[in-house]
C-alpha cells in the first residue's frame, strides 16, 4: 500500500491531546469512551477512580494500535465519528491534519507494523494544563471552567473529579507528568505545532514560559501555533503575545472567540467585554501576514441565532474570516442548542436569516442544521421532559448571574414558545 487510504487521519501519528482532568483522546473532537471521568463528548460514563496514563503507556497502547490499524484499512474508527458525520462543522479536524502533515505519510508507511506500533513520535500538541479560565460560557461547564467549578462549588454540585483528593492527584500528575512531557518535547525540538487551548490559554503561566522557550531554542522558525482563545489578556508580566511571541514564530492562527455582539454576545460568554475583545482583536489583525491568522470563532447557539446578521457584518467591516460550528449537543434538554427548538420554528428563524446572510460559512452552517434532526425529532419520547428541564436550567443560571435572561436573546416568536414550557 503506497496511497494513503481516504478514511486515514494523520493524527494518530502526529498528534497527542490530554483534558484538563488529564484524559488522553485521540483528538478533541474524538467520541471514546471516558477512562476516569466522561468528558463532554465521551460515549461511555468512566470509572470515576484516577488511574492516570503517560503519553508513553499511551503512544503505542491498545486503544491507538486498533484505531491506526483501521485507519490502515480505510475502515472508519467510531472514536472519529464527528468528523466523518461532520457534527461540529463543515471544516472537519481530519482534513487539517492530513494537510498540515501530509509529508509524513512516508513516514507512517515506513514506521507503523501490522498490530498498529508506531516509532514515530507526537510533533503536534493539544496539551490542556487545567481548566483555568476567567469566563463561564454558558454553553460550557466545570471541565473546561475554572469560573464554572468555583460556581458549581457553591452551589454543592460537586463531580467526582472535583473532590479534594482526586483533584490534588489531578494537579500532581499535571505538575509532575504531563509537563515534563511536554518540556521534554520542546528541549529536544519535536514540537512542530501547538494547539493552545483551555481553559483559557492566554491564562495558562505555562503557555507564556513555553513559547519563550521554544523561540529562546531557535524552533520559532519551524513553529506553527494554533489558539482558541477568549482574547481577554494579549500581555503577561510584560511580554506581549502579538511583538513578543508570534511575530518569532513561522506561522500562526488566532480563533478569538465570540458567539454575539454587545450585550448579547456578553450574556453567552460571561465574563466578556465585548469593547476590550474587539481591540486586542484588531491589534491582532494589525500583526497578522494574511487574512488566515486571525478568525472568528463563532459557536452557534440558541440566542446566537439571532446575532448571525451581526457576526457577519463583523467579520465584513474587520475583513476577516469566520470558522462557525454548532453547539454540541448529545442528550435533549441542552436549551444552548438551536436543536431545541421544534422543527417549525428553527426553519422560521433560518428563513428569516438567510436571505440576508451573505457570508458562505454561516450560510453553510445553517443549511446543513436544516438537515439535521432537532431533539423532538431524534428523542421523541424524552423531548417533552427535557425542555422542561432544559428551561429550569437556564432560568436558574440567569437567577444566579443577574442580568439579561435567556428569554431576552430571543425574538418574539421564539420567546413565546419558550415562555409557554413548563
Amino acid at each position: 500500500m503506497n496511497s494513503k487510504p481516504d478514511n486515514l487521519c494523520m493524527a494518530p501519528w502526529t498528534h497527542t491531546y490530554l483534558s484538563p482532568q488529564t484524559e488522553r483522546r485521540l483528538c478533541c473532537a474524538s467520541r471514546e469512551p471516558a477512562q476516569n471521568f466522561k468528558q463532554y463528548i465521551d460515549t461511555a460514563e468512566g470509572t470515576n477512580e484516577y488511574v492516570p496514563s503517560t503519553l508513553e503507556d499511551w503512544w503505542n497502547g491498545e486503544h491507538i494500535r486498533r484505531i491506526r490499524t483501521q485507519m490502515l484499512n480505510n475502515e472508519v474508527p467510531p472514536e472519529c465519528v464527528v468528523c466523518d458525520k461532520k457534527l461540529l462543522n463543515q471544516d472537519v479536524y481530519r482534513d487539517y491534519f492530513n494537510h498540515l502533515f501530509a509529508h509524513k505519510w512516508p513516514e507512517v508507511l515506513d514506521t507503523t507494523t501490522q498490530s498498529g506500533h508506531t516509532s514515530m513520535q507526537p510533533v503536534s500538541w493539544d496539551y490542556r494544563f487545567s481548566n483555568l479560565c476567567n469566563f463561564k460560557c454558558r454553553m460550557c461547564g466545570p471541565m473546561l471552567s475554572s469560573s464554572w467549578e468555583t460556581e458549581a462549588r457553591k452551589q454543592g454540585k460537586i463531580e467526582p473529579w472535583m473532590e479534594k483528593s482526586v483533584k490534588k492527584s489531578i494537579d500532581s500528575f499535571q505538575k509532575d507528568t504531563v509537563e515534563q512531557e511536554f518540556a521534554d518535547a520542546v528541549e529536544e525540538h519535536r514540537v512542530e505545532e501547538i494547539y493552545w487551548v483551555g481553559g483559557e490559554p492566554l491564562m495558562y503561566e505555562q503557555h507564556w514560559r513555553y513559547m519563550q522557550r521554544i523561540i529562546e531554542l531557535g524552533d520559532g522558525p519551524g513553529l506553527y501555533a494554533r489558539y482558541n482563545t477568549n482574547l481577554s489578556r494579549i500581555n503577561y508580566k510584560g511580554i506581549d503575545l502579538y511583538s513578543d511571541i508570534l511575530d518569532n514564530i513561522r506561522d500562526w492562527q488566532i480563533c478569538a472567540s465570540i458567539d454575539g455582539t454587545g450585550s448579547v454576545g456578553e450574556y453567552i460568554r460571561t465574563g466578556l467585554n465585548y469593547k476590550e475583545w474587539l481591540e486586542y482583536f484588531r491589534q491582532g489583525i494589525g500583526h497578522s501576514r494574511n487574512r488566515r491568522m486571525m478568525r472568528i470563532d463563532f459557536t452557534l447557539t440558541t440566542p446566537g441565532l439571532f446575532e448571525v446578521i451581526n457576526i457577519c457584518k463583523l467579520a465584513k467591516q474587520l475583513d476577516v474570516d469566520i470558522l462557525a460550528k454548532v453547539t454540541f449537543a448529545f442528550t435533549p434538554d441542552i436549551a444552548m442548542s438551536p436543536l431545541f427548538l421544534p422543527r417549525n420554528l428553527l426553519e422560521s428563524v433560518i428563513d428569516d436569516i438567510l436571505p440576508n446572510c451573505d457570508n458562505g460559512t454561516m450560510h453553510n452552517m445553517l443549511t446543513t442544521l436544516l438537515d439535521r434532526p432537532t431533539f423532538e425529532e431524534e428523542y421523541p419520547d424524552q423531548y417533552q421532559q427535557a425542555r422542561i428541564v432544559g428551561k429550569k436550567r437556564m432560568d436558574a443560571m440567569d437567577k444566579l448571574r443577574g442580568g439579561m435572561c435567556f428569554a431576552d436573546t430571543l425574538d418574539v416568536q421564539t420567546r413565546k414558545w419558550y415562555n409557554e414550557i413548563s
